[in-house]
């Protein structure tokens, strides 16, 4: 794990291979960790640097960032500071929204993006409920009682029982999760606005890619536009983390593209 300073705070990540540049950036409650069993294979072809976002894993609550757009500035700070120019931005969850951010103010940085487990639609006025009653839960009962909830709702029901230590896994990294940066990616999260005409008019190549047993993002709310640049991708028996539940079949695609 390296880390770099931006604006006074410590950002971790991770940096692997050489060549083109993947850029992955994890979901809500998780870290670069996510992204274990995905890096080592991706790195054999590019050069693959996953981020902690704020107060994410081992990276430090950034003041201000707290919104969909500061957390893409926020990006661009972060790659500008490794002089790294342009990357292939791979966004899950909480991440693809960010790198839809991204697409719309920084397009130039791109040599495409994709969409794991994520969409382009905002919250909805009940899912915006469920962001409020979110923050709540963690003031009150504190981040591990919550990451204890959320978890085992992202992965598919039947690997909830078969891959149990993937799950336990994965409460541990968002048990790292400071209560601060949670409650920052949960009001960004609520605040976000429509981004699918991004993937509408962008002529950069983009890969969506869903899970067939998402029960938080179905491919419908992922698959919102058509075209010769985008790829669009059902991973069979896997829910909203393809990176445990079928990390080679990820790989895959990105190997294929």
């Amino acid at each position: 794990m390296k880390t770099v300073q931006i604006k006074s705070s410590s950002v971790a990540y991770i940096d692997e291979g050489q060549g083109e540049v993947l850029f992955l950036i994890h979901g809500f409650c998780g870290s670069s960790a996510y992204w274990s069993r995905v890096v080592p294979l991706l790195a054999n072809q590019y050069r693959v640097i996953a981020i902690d976002l704020p107060g994410h894993g081992e990276s430090e609550v950034q003041d201000n960032v707290n919104q969909i757009d500061d957390y893409a500035d926020f990006i661009h700070q972060f790659l500008d500071s490794l002089e790294v120019d342009k990357v292939t931005m791979l966004g899950h969850s909480l991440g693809g929204y960010i790198t839809l951010a991204f697409a719309e103010k920084y397009s130039e940085r791109l040599n495409g993006f994709s969409l794991i487990h994520s969409t382009g639609f905002p919250d909805s006025e009940e899912a915006k409920k469920g962001r409020d009653t979110s923050a709540l839960k963690i003031d009150d009962e504190g981040i591990e009682v919550f990451v204890d909830g959320l978890i085992p709702k992202l992965f598919a029901p039947n690997n909830v029982k078969s891959h149990q230590n993937l799950v336990e896994e994965a409460i541990k990294i968002g048990y790292s999760t400071s209560p601060i940066g949670a409650k920052n990616a949960l009001m960004a999260m609520r605040n976000r606005k429509d981004r699918r005409d991004i993937i509408n008019i962008t002529k950069l190549p983009v890969v969506l890619v869903a899970g067939a047993e998402d029960q938080l993002i179905p491919s419908e709310k992922t698959f919102t536009a058509n075209g010769v640049n985008i790829k669009q991708v059902v991973l069979k028996d896997v829910g909203h983390m393809s990176m445990y539940e079928g990390p080679k079949e990820l790989v895959k695609i990105f190997e294929e593209r």
